[in-house]
């Protein structure tokens, strides 16, 4: 059973009074107590999609079409009184910037306190040991002290431990995680997808991991969904993308352009010619065209239909249509 699915998802911005449109019928579905990860290159709605899912669009992003639900309720048409129940309860989010997310003027055990309070009505000594146990959770040496204590006496390390701390305080049943070890050295990047493993199994969440790092999502995730200018180019389980014979162009560009180390051979790098597309110039067919070794004449004036290869796996190409 799917904690979420996200049915035609359609978001857009309204910029200079143009429409920019950064999410364009997506679809996928996250399946409980699994890591699904969502990759992609830089703009190719990733954070938007997920953002949608929260209401974190900012004011001149909105909803368009589709539709998004949470264990078969759907977000979109629920009242505002019950949404401000299931998010930051049932449905949190780690942001990418920990130094940014926190407020500098406030304590750690102060910001943890807070999310205590709104979700569980903890106050007093209860809410004071209750934040202790949630950097105990998260690995934090010396809690009790560290609680006094502000963002910019942690590390960056650490200050990703506290928001991670906060997003399971109230054992939510799905996790999205954007971008959760940027701007982190290779240790402790190490640390805390172990962290979220191990969190993930306890907890029995889902998570969606938001990455462009391949290397991550093959040790972390079970489940993969490849989008690139706003559209889901492929989607299956990790073996299907990463080793599977069939495969769109995009996923195959991705995984040529991961650096091989291997003794006594020297190889250049692989690299996908040509920039992503921006919003504001987007092609009318298949928006990885202009850039695929493959592209053919149908490609630049309409999207693929999703071609199912098997029961898990889905390919968004003319390479894999009827005509194949």
């Amino acid at each position: 059973m799917a904690v979420l699915t996200i049915q035609n998802l359609e978001t857009s911005f309204s910029v200079k009074n143009t429409r920019l449109d950064a999410v364009r019928g997506v679809n996928f579905d996250v399946p409980e107590r699994q890591v699904l990860g969502l990759v992609g290159e830089s703009g190719s709605g990733k954070s938007v999609t997920m953002k949608s899912v929260l209401g974190l669009l900012p004011a001149n992003g909105c909803i368009r079409g589709g539709d998004i639900l949470f264990q078969g309720r759907s977000l979109l048409r629920m009242n505002n009184r019950d949404k401000r129940r299931l998010l930051g309860n049932d449905i949190t989010m780690i942001f990418q910037d920990p130094m940014t997310s926190l407020n500098p003027l406030k304590t750690v055990g102060f910001h943890i306190r807070e999310v205590l309070r709104r979700h569980q009505n903890l106050y007093g000594s209860k809410a004071r040991d209750a934040s202790r146990d949630v950097l105990e959770m998260v690995d934090i040496p010396d809690a009790e002290a560290r609680l006094k204590q502000y963002p910019h006496q942690f590390s960056g390390g650490m200050l990703q431990r506290v928001m991670m701390g906060m997003a399971l305080a109230n054992d939510p049943k799905l996790l999205i995680a954007d971008e959760p070890t940027t701007a982190l050295d290779v240790t402790i990047q190490s640390q805390i997808l172990a962290l979220i493993r191990r969190l993930q199994n306890r907890n029995h969440m889902s998570v969606v991991l938001i990455t462009h790092d391949l290397a991550i999502v093959y040790a972390l995730c079970s489940r993969v969904v490849v989008m690139y200018g706003g559209r889901v180019m492929e989607r299956g389980l990790r073996n299907e993308i990463f080793h599977c014979r069939d495969q769109h162009p995009y996923t195959r560009a991705l995984l040529a352009s991961i650096p091989k180390v291997r003794e006594n051979e020297k190889r250049e790098l692989v690299h996908i010619r040509g920039t992503a597309p921006s919003l504001s110039e987007l092609p009318d067919g298949c928006p990885f065209a202009p850039r695929c070794s493959h592209v053919r004449a149908i490609c630049r004036v309409s999207f693929p239909r999703e071609t199912r290869l098997s029961e898990t796996h889905s390919i968004h190409c003319h390479l894999f249509g009827e005509d194949r």
